[in-house]
């Protein structure tokens, strides 16, 4: 029987609260959702402030991925220092409860569907380049935007970490809305001392 993914995440659960694990491990215990996997632990973290440049290297990281996607691959490949580093057992267990708890929610409502969409190559790739794009939005030093491309992120990890055709497609409209927010939430900031002054002078209406 197939186990949903909040049951795999178990056993390294369990591991990690005695020992270090490194992402090679992870990702070879986690096979084909590992890309979704160690997306979801780059982009959790910036559901909440982060401090500057942070962003950069998580950013870096989902792009690294989704260029391997948009290439085909079905495993991702992680530079050797990266996929070696070991983070400490309290906090790789505390992301891992995290994505736990995060699965268990969604998959009450995330189940596959449209099988012949979740698994086509080349929304494979679609996918990869979406997750591209929102990644690079997270990285704009534009203050307070960090959580909306997370969520978009998300939303494909989750969508194919079960296969879900119908999630994908929100994911794509979710993706023009996030577009559409990061770029209007700048816009507003970088005119807010023009737009300032016009209401101190009563000429913004």
């Amino acid at each position: 029987m197939h186990l949903k993914f909040s049951q795999e995440l178990k056993p390294l659960i369990e591991r990690s609260a005695t020992q270090s694990v490194t992402l090679a491990e992870l990702l070879a215990e986690t096979s084909e959702q590992s890309f979704g996997l160690v997306m979801a632990l780059l982009a959790l973290p910036f559901l909440l402030p982060m401090p500057p440049g942070v962003s950069t290297i998580s950013g870096s990281g989902c792009i690294l991925l989704g260029l391997q996607m948009m290439a085909g691959w079905k495993a991702p490949w992680l530079p050797k220092r990266v996929a070696e580093l070991k983070l400490p057992p309290a906090f790789m267990q505390k992301l891992l409860k995290v994505v736990q708890s995060i699965t268990k929610l969604l998959e009450k409502f995330v189940r596959p569907r449209m099988p012949w969409l979740a698994n086509n190559p080349s929304i494979w790739r679609l996918n990869g380049l979406c997750i591209c794009w929102l990644a690079f939005l997270l990285m704009l030093p534009i203050p307070l935007t960090n959580p909306i491309p997370t969520v978009g992120i998300l939303l494909f990890v989750f969508a194919m970490l079960e296969a879900d055709g119908l999630l994908m497609c929100v994911s794509y409209g979710m993706t023009l809305a996030i577009t559409a927010a990061v770029f209007g939430i700048g816009y507003l900031l970088w005119r807010s001392p023009e737009l300032l002054q016009q209401f101190q002078n009563g000429s913004l209406f």
